[in-house]
């Protein structure tokens, strides 16, 4: 808010995909018309030796989050 990250909301490390759940959160968060949510996915290919291609849908099933 006003160029100053407030908090994270909610930080999974260990998300699979093949178990989707909703994350509570422990307390009431306010969210203000003014405000950004960043959200961060990160996929581990190291252990690919080819390109890895993902889809719109697993996009869009990952980042509808709020």
């Amino acid at each position: 808010r006003n160029g100053e990250q407030l908090r994270i909301i909610c930080e999974d490390n260990k998300y699979d995909f093949t178990l989707q759940e909703i994350r509570d959160v422990k307390e009431i968060i306010t969210i203000k018309p003014v405000d950004e949510i960043l959200v961060e996915c990160n996929f581990q290919t190291l252990d690919r030796s080819e390109v890895t291609f993902v889809s719109l849908v697993f996009y869009l099933q990952i980042f509808h989050c709020f």
